[in-house]
Parts: structure tokens; C-alpha cells; sequence
């Protein structure tokens, strides 16, 4: 089984969408985690539009990268421009994606209303979904391509 890496700033929203989705939808395929170039804790509003859908990612924790020093993985996504462009050296085998996403605790700052903030990160959730379930053939199309 593959194993992937949703990476991000903080490892609080977006990785932790990502892995989640991953988990739920791709768990046949992939072996998932997530990690951010700085640890900021679990976002709270994405564990609450994450249940919306039928995903927990309540119990998941919020690490850096260097937990995973010893670990080889197939691929890492970096879904936000900081961790793109911060992205360490990974070993040749590893394929790094980069595929951004908005930040939806940034956007949420812009709300006026506490539902205002959470539609921020059900888009987001949903754009993650979206773009979760075509990565089987992105990397299929990837690999063959090499």
C-alpha cells in the first residue's frame, strides 16, 4: 500500500481535512497521515464541518514534520503556499505534490457571524473532497508518465 503525506503550515485545518477525507474514502489505497512545518493544534471548526459529513477527526493530533523523520513516504501533498514553499528535501522515491488550498481560518477572520466562518471551511472541506477523490488517477497518470 501507498502511504501519503498531507502536509501544511500549522497541521490544525487542511492537512487534517485532507487526511481525514483520505482515510475515509481512499483507505484502500493509501496509507495516510499529516504533519505541518509547525504544530498549531487541532482546529476546532474543522473537526466540526468534518462531522458534519461523517468523518472524526477529533481524536487526530496535531504534529510536525520531524515526528516523521524516520518514515518513507510515496507521496507528500503540500495543500498551502508556506509548507510549498517549505517544503524539506524528501529522498527521490518520494513524489511531492503541491496542490494549495485557502485558508479557511484566515477567511474566517472576515465573517460576521459564527455560520459566516464555518461556510469558509465547508467550502474548503468540499474543494478537499473533491480534488481527494481524483488522486488515485493523478498519481496513476503521474506514474505511468515517469
Amino acid at each position: 500500500m501507498k502511504s501519503i503525506l498531507f502536509l501544511c503550515t500549522g497541521n490544525s485545518c487542511r492537512s487534517q481535512m485532507a487526511h481525514g477525507l483520505a482515510n475515509s474514502l481512499l483507505s484502500d489505497k493509501f496509507e495516510s497521515y499529516s504533519a505541518g512545518i509547525e504544530s498549531h493544534g487541532l482546529n476546532p471548526s474543522a473537526v466540526k464541518v468534518m462531522q458534519e459529513i461523517g468523518i472524526d477527526i477529533s481524536q487526530y493530533q496535531s504534529q510536525t514534520l520531524d515526528e516523521f523523520d524516520t518514515k518513507k513516504f510515496d507521496y507528500v501533498v503540500a495543500v498551502c503556499e508556506h509548507a510549498a514553499s517549505n517544503c524539506p528535501v524528501f529522498p527521490d522515491q518520494t513524489n511531492v505534490i503541491v496542490h494549495q488550498f485557502d485558508d479557511p481560518p484566515k477567511l474566517a477572520k472576515q465573517a460576521n457571524t459564527p455560520e459566516e466562518a464555518l461556510a469558509h471551511y465547508r467550502r474548503v472541506r468540499d474543494q478537499i473532497k473533491s480534488w481527494i477523490t481524483t488522486l488515485p488517477e493523478q498519481v496513476s497518470v503521474s506514474n505511468t508518465a515517469a
